[in-house]
Parts: C-alpha cells; sequence; structure tokens
C-alpha cells in the first residue's frame, strides 16, 4: 500500500440504493477520496470489523427473515466471502473480533442478545454460535436492545451495552464461551449505546442515544468493575429538536474524545483532562448531512470521516492532533445509507 493511500470500508443499510459493502481510498498528502466502488453485494450489512493483520473483514448481515454475521477474505481491496453464520430473526447490530482473531462478538438489539462465535483456525470460517446471551428485561417494562459488545483491552472480558435497560454488562470470557459477572445500571431513559476505553485501559467512556451524554467511568481490571466518574453533554443546552446519540471514539493518544449527533448533525468534541479522565468540551463540529450514523479517524488521525445515513453522503474533515479541532475539507462524497466507516490498519 502506498504510505499516503489509505483504504477504507463502508458498512451500509440497503433499504434504497445501496447494494451492500463499499471500499474507498483516502490519499493523505491531497485530502481527497476517490475509487469509491463496491466491494460486496449483501444486504444491510451496517457494521463491520477488520481483523489486526488486514486479511479478514467481518460483517454483519441479512437474508431474509434471518441474521446473522459472515466472514471476507481481503483480496486487493476487494472480498470474497468465506461463510456465514445466520439465525432467524433481525440480524446483529453490531460485530467485533478479539486481536487474535480467535473469536467473534456480536450484539443484537431486536434480540436483546450478545453473542460469541469461535473462527476456525485452518480456514477462518465463522463455527456456530458458541454463546447466545439473552439479556434480561426489567420489572419496570424495560426490555434489553443490546447495542455494542466488544473485548475488554487485556481481552479477559467482553463489555456490551444495553440501551433498553439501560446497563452496561461485562462477560468472562473462557475459550468463546460468556458468562454474565458484573452489570452497572445508567441513568433510566439514557440509553448507553456504544463506548470506548481510554488507551491507558483505565477510563471508559460511553455515549448515550437519548440522553445525549457522555458517561465517564474509570475501569478496574482486576475486578471487571467500573465506578462513576462524570457526565457531560453531547448537545448544546438550548437544542430542543430530536437528537439521538450515536458513535464515539478517541483518538490514540487519549487526548480527544469525539461523539456524534444524529438529529443535531454534528460530532461534539471533548478534550481529556489526563490528571482525571474526565471530559472538557471544545466544539462542535457540523457533518454536512443528515443523521451521522458513525465516523472514523483514520490510521494517521489526521482526517475524520462522517457517515450521513440519511443524506447519502461522506464528510471528510482535517484533524488538528495538537487541537483536536476538526476542519471541512469536503461534504459531497456521495455512498448510498452509510453507517459506518472502518480503515485498514497501518504499522
Amino acid at each position: 500500500m502506498e504510505t499516503n493511500k489509505q483504504i477504507g470500508y463502508i458498512g451500509t443499510y440497503t433499504k434504497s440504493e445501496s447494494e451492500g459493502i463499499y471500499t474507498f481510498s483516502l490519499n493523505t498528502e491531497t485530502g481527497e477520496m476517490t475509487d469509491i466502488k463496491l466491494a460486496a453485494a449483501l444486504d444491510n450489512p451496517t457494521y463491520l470489523s477488520i481483523s489486526s493483520d488486514n486479511q479478514f473483514l467481518y460483517s454483519v448481515i441479512k437474508e431474509g427473515d434471518a441474521g446473522g454475521v459472515a466472514s471476507f477474505r481481503l483480496l486487493d481491496e476487494k472480498l470474497e466471502i468465506i461463510n456465514k453464520q445466520m439465525t432467524e430473526g433481525a440480524p446483529p447490530c453490531y460485530v467485533s473480533i478479539d486481536s487474535e482473531m480467535s473469536t467473534i462478538f456480536s450484539a443484537n438489539y431486536h434480540k436483546g442478545t450478545v453473542e460469541s462465535f469461535l473462527i476456525d483456525k485452518k480456514n477462518k470460517s465463522i463455527l456456530p454460535a458458541k454463546s447466545i446471551i439473552k439479556l434480561q428485561s426489567q420489572g419496570d417494562g424495560q426490555h434489553p436492545h443490546t447495542h455494542y459488545a466488544a473485548p475488554t483491552p487485556d481481552e479477559k472480558y467482553i463489555i456490551a451495552v444495553d440501551l433498553g435497560i439501560d446497563q452496561i454488562i461485562i462477560f468472562e470470557l473462557n475459550e468463546g464461551t460468556l458468562k454474565e459477572k458484573n452489570s452497572f445500571p445508567v441513568n433510566p431513559g439514557s440509553g448507553p449505546r456504544h463506548l470506548v476505553f481510554h488507551p491507558n485501559g483505565k477510563y471508559v467512556y460511553v455515549m448515550t442515544e437519548f440522553s445525549s451524554e457522555v458517561i465517564v467511568f474509570t475501569y478496574e481490571p482486576d475486578t471487571a468493575s467500573l465506578t462513576h466518574l462524570q457526565n457531560i453533554p453531547t448537545i448544546p443546552e438550548d437544542f430542543q429538536e430530536n437528537n439521538q446519540g450515536s458513535a464515539i471514539h478517541i483518538s490514540s493518544d487519549g487526548r480527544y474524545v469525539y461523539a456524534g449527533n444524529r438529529g443535531h448533525n454534528s460530532i461534539a468534541v471533548f478534550g481529556v483532562m489526563p490528571e482525571s479522565g474526565k471530559l472538557k468540551f471544545i466544539e462542535h463540529t457540523s457533518t454536512e448531512g443528515d443523521w451521522p450514523r458513525d465516523f472514523a479517524l483514520d490510521p494517521t488521525e489526521k482526517f475524520v470521516v462522517a457517515s450521513n445515513q440519511n443524506s447519502n453522503n461522506l464528510a471528510l474533515f482535517s484533524r488538528d492532533q495538537i487541537t483536536g479541532k476538526l476542519t471541512l475539507l469536503h461534504s459531497d462524497i456521495s455512498v448510498p445509507e452509510p453507517v459506518c466507516v472502518k480503515f485498514l490498519k497501518t504499522n
């Protein structure tokens, strides 16, 4: 790969014009996104995960009345299907993989489940589900809607976020089998959706969908426990229209946290206070489109790509690595129904 060329993949909904997973190139010298093209045709590959060696891509998938996860081999920016594991009912909304490329994890919003799948060491196919954990409804009429499941930094545990029962749940992981260890409630009605760990592993930042805020916790890996530190809003106090929080990401130096707002159509930029892990608000940046479902920092972290689902466009920003602030470069990058963007990793 050229040193100034970053390759990315776009997960989409296929309710209208999209045909599946798309790929693109980002030139980090010119700040141009080009070569947008279909990489694999499939239904509703809304969320993607790429293996640590850049050899494989994993996607959620829908086929008729069934949903599941699919594995692909990456071949010259094209995707070759390896296999898929399907079950009846709605597909998952999130997929992740451990660094050893041994286990896949998915979160299913409609079923309220967290699932684990082992990967065959020889042919890299996905084996049938090892665990399917159905989260429990609460007595006050709350029903589970799981939106995120991924390994903790030390990969001893799987941490899941459920916006229906307002909980963060941590599972023990034993050869692909999940067993609930701890759960942590957040304010009722806040709707925790996604989270990200600080690179030092000591802090966790949780994005909420309904209350539009970031919840900050400390994380204790020995006991797999969370301690609340802070709640900070992601939208202006005077914004009264509908907003639903979306994605959250952190720079690799741990200095800046970015949170997406659907409705306000912005990315909120926060600075991380190194002595406490708490956040301080810096600015809002418009995503120049409607309903930014997710966004991504490129591997150089000099750029951010936001995916505006309802306006069928990506927006490309340059990122000041000193201040954390974003500057719009292009907003007319046409992609149908984009949901998430994932880049190939670089050394």
